[in-house]
């Protein structure tokens, strides 16, 4: 990899305008450790000079020590109405102490005429004026030209000055920016072709927008046209339809182009550094997500397992370890021999395409979802049956009854309470619980009588619950009588897991789903539940 290209992540900044998304300082903090510890160039922390949380943020970021990453404060040009030294906009960036000041300024007449409502020349002695002023506070000033390609296709010479306005007064770095996500990659090049040839010396970084669907794939050919930056957040977050998403950007460049961009070693961090994000902007993770994604290396269909057996590159662009992430078999009623024996190889057992194991586990995954079972959605309820097939299952506890009462007074809210009654280790525990809810009930009072046996299911919570009525399927007599299809996603400190449950009835459905929870939570914690890997 001889060239390389710097990543400048805006993730704290611009990803936070994203409207799902609201971080507080701890939440920014806790990222911008990660970030470094992936290996980013640059951190945008915030915008100081627009609310205390940003400016508190760069007081407490003081007392962590960045390995790898430059930290930068976000303005924009002073106002026109003050001179620079007396803009308090700049001043808060000067006060932030950022190694770098990146500063947005207007590159569109459009905007100059419409929304600062001063003369174009003026709007270049803002640009001028500001870069100037900061220049002794930084180690780098980048200047954001807003609106560029825009700008450019509607009066090229204008944008081009205000470019040039910023490079004459000291700018390291001039970011082309297409801020409306409008502009096509043909776009690009006429736009940098003349920015290199009025300013040869200058370099130049691409900040793009997601609002066509094509970010990631402007801010590749900004690279191919000369571009030695550039920006973007983590999972695309951003607002409208996002930013470009550096976990695509970075290994696209990396492995499909030899452009350095992470320190060595690193790019195996993505995936975990992509879910650590969501997790602490409280999103889930988008499981089509290129790369980092849970679906990125996933296989269903029989043909396609058959082949990545014999040869992963058949159906995989990149090493899912390269990324971080794994290749993942999933098994379902398009599944064939192929998908049964990845399983098996996986947990630890080398199983022949001849063995009953293989056509009865098949057979039955077939049957199930033609029922209305979804088990490439709920991979722990399948494990379940592929251990019990196996031969592996073992019986934790046994249902001897449960019952659910649901009651409302008045204009009260809601009571519900359960009552269960289980056989576990040899004696019958009788246990009753009230919740939020059936099911809730359920889970209170199935935890109950099952601690003082599997003091460790203290370590697992409940942590979404999906309902979805079904159409169609056996049994189905349509209306409120239909099949619905329970989804529980469970979790302890170490992973998450889905189970399914299927039933007329709501709550035999949840209490299929939330047993096969505490089931596969109590299996993979068990250290006999299955013989000793053997060589494969």
């Amino acid at each position: 990899m001889n060239r390389r290209v710097s990543i400048y992540d805006t993730t704290l900044r611009d990803g936070s305008q994203a409207e799902e998304i609201t971080l507080n300082l701890d939440d920014k903090l806790l990222i911008a450790k990660k970030l470094d510890e992936l290996g980013v160039h640059y951190i945008e922390g915030g915008w100081p000079g627009s609310n205390p949380t940003d400016r508190q943020f760069f007081k407490e970021i003081k007392g962590v020590r960045l390995v790898n990453a430059a930290l930068a404060a976000f303005g924009s040009t002073h106002a026109a109405k003050n001179a620079a030294e007396n803009d308090a906009n700049l001043k808060a960036l000067v006060e932030s102490k950022a190694q770098v000041a990146t500063i947005v300024g207007k590159t569109w007449d459009l905007h100059v005429k419409e929304a600062l409502r001063i003369p174009l020349e003026r709007n270049l002695e803002l640009i001028r004026d500001s870069v100037e002023f900061l220049k002794p506070h930084f180690k780098e000033v980048f200047f954001d030209a807003e609106h560029f390609f825009d700008a450019f296709q509607a009066t090229p010479d204008y944008a081009l000055a205000c470019l040039k306005a910023a490079h004459e007064a000291g700018a390291d770095m001039l970011v082309l920016c297409d801020t409306n996500g409008g502009i096509l990659p043909q776009d690009l090049a006429p736009a940098m072709t003349a920015v290199r040839a009025a300013l040869p010396g200058a370099a130049l970084s691409f900040h793009g927008h997601n609002d066509s669907g094509v970010a990631v794939a402007n801010s590749i050919e900004a690279v191919r046209l000369g571009a030695s930056q550039i920006q973007g957040t983590i999972n695309g977050y951003g607002e409208r339809c996002g930013n470009a998403d550096l976990c695509s950007v970075i290994p696209i460049l990396e492995q499909k182009m030899g452009i350095g961009c992470l320190p060595e070693g690193k790019l195996s961090m993505l995936t975990s550094a992509s879910h650590y994000v969501a997790e602490v902007c409280n999103l889930r993770p988008f499981m089509r997500q290129p790369f980092v994604g849970r679906s990125a290396f996933a296989h269903k269909g029989g043909i396609h397992v058959s082949a990545v057996l014999r040869n992963a590159r058949t159906y995989e662009h990149v090493q899912p370890e390269s990324v971080g992430n794994v290749q993942r078999i999933i098994l379902s009623d398009l599944a064939g021999r192929s998908n049964i024996l990845a399983m098996a190889r996986r947990y630890y057992k080398d199983l022949d395409k001849d063995d009953p194991c293989v056509e009865a586990l098949l057979a039955e995954i077939k049957e199930r979802e033609a029922q209305g079972y979804e088990y490439s959605a709920a991979e722990a309820s399948f494990m379940l049956i592929f251990f019990r097939t196996m031969g592996w299952s073992k019986s934790y506890f046994d249902l001897v009854n449960f019952r659910v009462l649901d009651g409302k007074r008045g204009g009260e809210q809601p009571i519900s309470e359960a009552t269960v009654q289980i056989r576990v280790k040899g004696r019958i525990v009788h246990t009753a619980a009230d919740g939020a809810g059936p099911v809730n009930a359920l889970d209170n009072a199935l935890r109950k009588a099952l601690c003082d046996a599997y003091p460790h299911l203290n370590e697992m919570k409940l942590m979404d619950f999906k309902v979805r009525v079904l159409s169609g399927y056996i049994r189905d007599t349509g209306g409120t009588a239909s099949n619905v299809r329970v989804l529980i996603e469970s979790g302890d400190k170490t992973e998450k897991w889905t189970t399914v449950g299927l039933s007329h009835n709501i709550i035999a459905a949840s209490w299929q789903a939330l047993v096969d929870s505490f089931v596969y939570k109590l299996f993979k914690d068990d250290p006999q539940k299955w013989p000793q890997k053997t060589d494969l």
